[in-house]
């Protein structure tokens, strides 16, 4: 064994070592010391909310109310300012949301006026209009510098303000980020109460107080029937609605709240109309700090408030100036308490009650105590998954990926013998190393990941498979062990370098524009590719060479399912073409039904929510539809997961926020299907917003992807092979597509992420018969172009067969076995790859002559 070789053997034994190094503290989580954590190993492979229970939600931060608000307060601070200097200022109707209007006593109140927003409201740009016989106006607006500023710094403080609130919620590991302009991301793992922890994030928390208005003379609850009976406003809709309504019918400067009321016999909760003045005299920014306590006449939990310094001395101030009258704490447009001030009160403290439960008094006072949400937040996306299906996912999916493994490894041992163990050390140094890089990179591990890696199981003995068949060929022709070997590698080398790269071209183009899972999947499949290329050039090589200078080969023993194959492809084309022609055009038919929105869209891209449940006991469909019905659901769509208790519902709805309706359909299993014990697993809430973002980004990742891998064979080959692979590619996308289509399969975002799985895959049987076509289209007398097509796609036949054997192995143990997530994915996936082989073969390289033709 000779210095190099030794070298070489040291350098993948430390390679390995850090990787077993680097990926222990991800596998013994709770037994690794906190110092081999810390220094030896700082990333580690968490799991997805999809294996372990969660919550994945996206919210939407209203930049528009952000903007309306200050443009409010700093119309009221002008009015304020404006009358301390004994100039009254009167707020008219302005027809735009974005501008207010004053009307000024006199002109000669302008030129002050002028000077005060000069000074003072620098963010605001205003127009006065002096009309002769009316009264001087001045229009306000936010100026576009403050708005950008605004627009800004509204999402981040938003975000900070949430990632607080989390960490006082006590959440494990979060993942909080910004998203686009306007849209922050939340992933909560291991969340066991999803519904607090929504309304946690949700809440805007705008505290404020103000005093209680003389209403004697009217009568309130009759004003709210009166709008009621008139259909101005409903119980439920928002506040500001009912105030437009009625407000003729009240004094000036007054609006019109409820103040919630819970009887403490019955426990039921009424509202009660009361009336405030719209003057603000202290807000939330004033509160230093927010606790819970026990107290009051019944001994209920209340929320503490102290305020700052500014605070303390605004609230004694307050208190002074109204002793004897009412002041209303408003959280939200709701009064929560309106107690009668006694006295002034000082020390810098007040009090919220209102009938809370502990954990309600808790959840307002981390909102109040890490401030308010300077702008409203709607949630457009939410994803929840149970432990229980999380174990059950990560169980399905591991059973599918051991086996499918299993299956493989015994192939490669009776196809390649003793190569075939060469390959098979290859794969577990590949599968470490992938485990290691995402540990490395603090990676998540989620469900389509899983389906990531298994897929590279498949993959991962193409480049050995082509390195073996090209040591056969030169075997064949009579060089000896050492000669083929060396034969092998180089001639295989370009090959596979091309069709790996195309496979990862696709997948960075997936983990550019896709989201969420998508890019987990990305990820893997990346990572993967990056890898095998190492463990087959480098490490296949090295053991190759080992075992060599240990005990030489005397020979190679490969099996052979195809020998000496001569069939004129090129004759067939007439058949395969028609074939083709009448496939694509169902493709592209469902792809404009799925246009229209009349495919089997997933929720993904419609809108709506996807709720799984398991069930405790068998269950019949007609029960669950008869229950639905009963209760006006009757047209919800409902899937039986077969064998496994479980019960998918999906409500597709084009709704720009996502609804509660999946609060009321587990209410309805839960009261009439008591017997059947249905428990939600998950639950996926998407608003229609959400889903043309995602329509768009598939449709990108799809062009970014052709377009890089035209551009890359035009430079490895030249144009017309660039132009062929991607006709083949898009034959193969329209194809399984209408396949899918047919078979009513759902369109998800997993669907598109196995389309453009299935592109790089494709793209990589072509790629390797379109190099074997190069080479011998250098060799001497190598006959017309025909000839040499159907020789080279010969040649390649037997590691075409053997990769689409081994990589469909793996697809049909993820379909049969990886659990109902999967189905849909692993089903085009696996259909998929007998299209990708019959492209290779009878589509792509053909092409090639229709080309050269024109050209």
């Amino acid at each position: 064994m000779n210095r190099s070789l030794k070298l070489r053997l040291a350098g993948l034994f430390t390679v390995l070592l850090i990787a077993v190094i680097t990926i222990i503290p991800s596998v013994f989580q709770d037994k690794t010391p906190d110092w081999w954590s810390k220094y030896l190993s700082p990333g580690s492979l968490r799991l997805g909310l999809d294996l372990q229970g969660g919550m994945h939600i996206i919210l939407k931060v209203d930049l528009d109310k952000a903007e309306k608000t200050t443009l409010a307060f700093a119309a009221n601070d002008l009015k304020e300012t404006l009358a301390a200097d004994g100039i009254s200022a009167v707020q008219t109707k302005s027809g735009q949301a974005k501008t207010v209007v004053f009307t000024l006593p006199n002109s000669g109140a302008i030129d002050k006026v002028q000077k005060v927003l000069d000074n003072d409201f620098t963010d605001i740009d205003s127009k006065l209009e002096v009309k002769e016989g009316s009264f001087p106006r001045i229009t306000l607006q936010l100026n576009p510098a403050a708005v950008k500023a605004l627009k800004k710094t509204a999402v981040e403080q938003s975000l900070e303000i949430l990632r607080n609130r989390i960490d006082e919620f006590g959440v494990a590991e979060p993942v909080i980020v910004r998203q686009g302009e306007d849209e922050i991301v939340i992933q909560l793992p291991g969340v066991k109460d999803p519904k607090r922890a929504r309304a946690l994030i949700g809440k805007t928390a705008q505290l404020e107080f103000k005093l209680v208005a003389d209403s004697t003379g009217i009568n309130l609850p009759e004003v709210v029937h009166q709008a009621e009976d008139s259909g101005e406003w409903k119980v439920g809709e928002p506040i500001a609605k009912l105030n437009r309504a009625i407000h003729a019918l009240l004094p000036d400067n007054t609006n019109l709240y409820f103040e919630s009321d819970t009887d403490n016999d019955t426990g039921l909760s009424v509202q009660i109309p009361i009336l405030l003045e719209n003057r603000v005299l202290m807000t939330g920014d004033m509160v230093k700090d927010a606790n819970v306590r026990i107290g009051g006449n019944f001994n209920e939990p209340l929320v503490s408030l102290d305020f700052t310094s500014h605070g303390g001395k605004v609230f004694a101030q307050v208190t002074s100036d109204n002793v004897h009258r009412r002041l209303a704490i408003v959280l939200d447009n709701v009064v929560r308490s309106a107690p009668n001030i006694q006295e002034k009160i000082l020390g810098g403290s007040a009090q919220i009650t209102g009938q809370f439960t502990h954990e309600e008094a808790s959840d307002l006072a981390i909102v109040l105590r890490v401030g308010a949400l300077p702008a409203p937040v709607k949630i457009i996306q939410d994803v929840t998954v149970g432990a229980s299906l999380g174990a059950d996912s990560i169980r399905q999916g591991l059973t599918s990926g051991i086996f499918g493994t299993a299956i493989v490894l015994v192939f490669m041992l009776i196809y390649y013998r003793l190569s075939g163990v060469i390959a098979n050390i290859a794969l577990f140094i590949n599968l470490l190393l992938l485990f290691a890089g995402l540990a490395v990179l603090n990676a998540t591990l989620t469900l389509p990941g899983i389906a990531g890696i298994i897929l590279t199981v498949g993959m991962a003995v193409d480049a050995n498979v082509l390195i073996f068949e090209r040591m056969r060929e030169e075997y064949s022709i009579g060089k000896s062990v050492r000669s083929s070997i060396d034969g092998g590698f180089n001639k295989a080398l370009s090959t596979i370098v091309d069709s790996q790269v195309t496979t990862l071209i696709t997948a960075l183009a997936l983990f550019l524009f896709g989201t969420g899972p998508i890019k987990g999947f990305a990820v893997t499949l990346s990572l993967g590719i990056i890898f095998n290329l190492f463990a087959a050039l480098f490490c296949s090589r090295l053991m190759f060479d080992t075992v060599n200078a240990i005990r030489p080969f005397k020979k190679l023993n490969f099996f052979s399912l195809v020998r000496n194959i001569k069939i004129d492809y090129m004759r067939l084309t007439k058949f395969t073409y028609v074939a083709s022609a009448i496939l694509v055009a169902l493709g592209l038919f469902s792809l404009v039904e799925i246009g229209l929105g009349k495919a089997n869209l997933g929720v993904d891209f419609t809108g709506g929510s996807m709720l799984q449940y398991k069930a405790s006991s068998d269950f019949t469909m007609k029960e669950v539809r008869n229950a639905l019905s009963s209760n006006g659901m009757g047209d919800i769509n409902i899937q039986e997961v077969e064998n496994e208790h479980r019960l998918i519902v999906k409500i597709k709805k084009e709704e720009a926020e996502v609804s509660t309706v999946d609060e009321q359909i587990t209410q309805i299993l839960q009261d009439n299907l008591q017997e059947r014990g249905f428990v939600l697993e998950s639950q996926s809430k998407i608003g229609s917003s959400v889903s043309s973002v995602l329509r768009n980004k598939a449709i990108e990742a799809i062009i970014i992807s052709l377009a890089g891998v035209i551009i890359y064979l035009a430079f490895r080959f030249d144009l017309r092979f660039g132009l062929a692979g991607a006709a083949a590619t898009f034959h193969d996308v329209l194809v399984v597509l209408g396949i899918c289509w047919i078979f009513n399969v759902e369109i998800t975002l997993l669907i598109v992420t196995a389309l453009l799985t299935l592109a790089g895959y494709s793209l990589n049987d072509s790629v390797v018969v379109f190099d074997r076509i190069r080479e011998n289209m250098n060799k001497e007398g190598h006959g017309s172009f025909k000839d040499i097509i159907n020789t080279s796609i010969n040649e390649t036949l037997s590691r075409t067969i053997v990769t689409s054997l081994t990589t469909a192995i793996v697809l049909t143990c993820l379909y049969f076995l990886g659990g109902q997530v999967i189905h849909g994915f692993a089903f085009a996936l696996l259909i998929g790859i007998f299209v990708g082989t019959y492209s290779s073969i009878f589509i792509a390289s053909p092409l090639l002559i229709l080309k050269k033709k024109t050209s």
